[in-house]
């Protein structure tokens, strides 16, 4: 199916835009942006050529946060008239509707607009902030920001294709998802296209002093000086990677497929910009042993990039079929074994969100009801693990090859598309419960998708190189040195299996032999102090303490920082003030999708 641009006639309404692009919808993005690092903004005018379903539709709706509107023209930057705009009424949440006059005969608006210093989706960061000597900027668009620093229908369900004209400082490298340069442009100003229509939380900008080394043919990696020669050997297996999705469900459709690997404050593990990746440096463990994360990345080229998530309420079908994607990579790269020790892990994290949620919760449904609500609510394992659990499940009902048939064929079918819950449901019967008698009543969809929890006909979850790491976590507990374990050849996933399985009331002199032996608190790998520094808060384990400060103030991944602050609120004495204290040195350092969930946890430091 050919590329195309514009929502989905079916698609249902979006309880998180403004817009009506059943009405009025955009098609075509050009972009002319002025990076300024010393007032934190961006400025310039965006182009939107448009899409009318008649003449009959009198305006256009944007959604915009904190955008300073200049101008509205109609038309083209360069020959277009002024009309009339209105701003609404400001909701904290979803930002204001952006209304532009229509002519009957408009096919095009130009906004004249300049960011906010403090706009969500932007961090700058100072050079100290950095692995260089120079100041970094990038975006997080995801889900609802894209709207801090571009008016757009900001909606999953309405796709357009762009092109790009970023000015930026000379010494500085610009990065969009879209075709990207390789190396420094003299004049500072960097060009891009970006030919397959996408949805406007995949929006993305970075400008940074960022190198870029090639990993093959249509693959490579952009980081900092510093950290690129580690970076191009973590990802030595990327084009296998790409290579192995495309066996399993059809070809890559991007072009190319290319890493940035960012500063330390990124508040996610990753995100799937098409075409360039964002990166958590915080996976660069020097063994390639966090590289499932790039599978994932991989895996939304398909799932969530290719077919998407029509509103926020259907983010399970982005990630769930993307976990799921994830773990068959790794399996065929890796072996069973490990993809098991990778299913084991997330099954860990999704009991523990069910508890933290409650049982009976609705959010525990696969299908949300987020409106009146941020839509980062929904950002949780509910969607990731119990969305594969589900094709988990399907996959032991039907068997693989016919799940891996309807996968493939559902993405070529719904290519360059929006997909909702209902109409999944619709296709998942016509293409594959139908054809086999008695399978839906045995996979209980609805139960799955809009019911709470775990149904009962779940299939089980082992690892059998977990059960050797519990076995040998039970022999340390029992007794045996734990210079005497059987731990040479473990993985990152094992040591944090390992840590995890530890009893709750762990003291000081259990961790400190630990750590003697193993010398967690002096590990360079993030996943690992991850899983290690919650034991030591408990336990009071000062020998820890420069470590945990250190991690909070460098690290912005917010999947590392809560159950971190977590644990010092719920530590003995001084634990709440401990914890705001660090909160207050470390905020600057993080992005505001990492601080909007931890203000509500700690409380807002003041500027005293």
């Amino acid at each position: 199916m050919s590329a195309s641009s514009g929502p989905q006639p079916s698609a249902p309404t979006d309880p998180h835009s403004y817009a009506r692009p059943t009405e009025v919808s955009v098609r075509h993005l050009a972009l002319h942006l002025t990076v300024d690092f010393a007032t934190q903004t961006l400025a310039g005018h965006a182009t939107w050529q448009l899409t009318r379903s008649g003449a009959a539709a009198t305006e256009l709706l944007l959604d915009s946060r904190d955008l300073l509107i200049e101008e509205v023209l109609l038309g083209e930057a360069d020959a277009g008239m002024p009309t009339d705009f209105e701003l609404g009424p400001a909701d904290p949440v979803l930002g204001q509707a952006l209304r532009i006059a229509l002519h009957p005969d408009t096919t095009a608006v130009t906004v004249r607009y300049r960011t906010a210093p403090g706009a969500a989706a932007l961090q700058w960061l100072r050079p100290e902030q950095t692995a260089g000597t120079q100041p970094f900027l990038f975006t997080q668009s995801q889900a609802i920001l894209a709207r801090t620093w571009l008016p757009c229908q900001d909606s999953p369900g309405v796709r357009f294709t762009y092109e790009a004209q970023i000015t930026v400082p000379t010494q500085l490298l610009a990065l969009m998802s879209a075709s990207n340069p390789q190396q420094l442009r003299p004049d500072g100003r960097y060009h891009f296209r970006m030919e397959q229509p996408i949805p406007a939380y995949l929006m993305a900008l970075a400008v940074g002093d960022v190198q870029f080394e090639p990993l093959s043919a249509r693959t490579g990696v952009y980081a900092e000086p510093a950290t690129l020669p580690g970076a191009v050997d973590e990802f030595a297996d990327l084009e296998q990677m790409v290579a192995t999705a495309e066996e399993m469900y059809g070809p890559y459709r991007w072009e190319r497929y290319d890493l940035l690997v960012l500063p330390p404050s990124f508040p996610f593990g990753g995100m799937e910009n098409p075409r360039l990746t964002f990166v958590t440096p915080t996976i660069l463990a020097g063994d390639r042993s966090l590289t499932s994360l790039v599978a994932h990345e991989l895996a939304h080229s398909w799932s969530g990039n290719l077919v998407t998530n029509a509103t926020w309420n259907d983010f399970w079908l982005n990630e769930g079929f993307t976990v799921y994607f994830e773990r068959r990579i790794m399996e065929r790269l890796y072996g069973r074994p490990y993809a098991e020790m990778l299913q084991a892990l997330g099954h860990a994290g999704l009991l523990h969100t069910l508890a933290d949620l409650g049982p009976t919760s609705p959010d525990t449904h696969l299908y949300l009801n987020l409106a009146g609500r941020d839509p980062d609510e929904g950002l949780t394992d509910i969607a990731y693990e119990k969305g594969d659990y589900f094709l988990l499940t399907l996959e032991q009902l039907v068997g693989r090859p016919a799940l891996d048939t309807f996968i493939k064929e559902y993405f070529g079918s719904h290519a360059f598309q929006s997909m909702d819950t209902t109409s999944f449901i619709r296709y998942l019967r016509r293409e594959l419960l139908d054809s086999h008698p008695g399978l839906e009543a045995r996979l209980r969809p609805e139960a799955w998708i809009y019911g709470p929890g775990i149904p009962d006909n779940a299939p089980p979850v082992g690892s059998e190189r977990f059960a050797a790491v519990d076995a040998a976590g039970q022999s340390w507990q029992q007794g045996t040195p734990a210079s005497q374990l059987p731990t040479a050849n473990w993985s990152s996933h094992e040591w944090v299996r390992f840590l995890n399985q530890l009893p709750a009331n762990a003291g000081v002199a259990q961790l400190s032999e630990l750590d003697a032996t193993f010398d967690f608190t002096n590990s360079g790998n993030s996943e690992i102090l991850a899983a290690w520094l919650p034991r030591t808060i408990a336990a009071g384990y000062t020998p820890a303490e420069e470590a945990l400060h250190r991690f909070l103030t460098r690290v912005g991944r917010r999947k590392f920082l809560t159950p971190l602050y977590k644990e010092l609120l719920a530590a003995p004495a001084n634990g709440p003030a401990r914890a705001r204290r660090l909160y207050a040195k470390a905020r600057p350092n993080y992005h505001t999708v990492a601080t909007s969930t931890l203000d509500a946890l700690l409380g807002r430091p003041t500027d005293k």
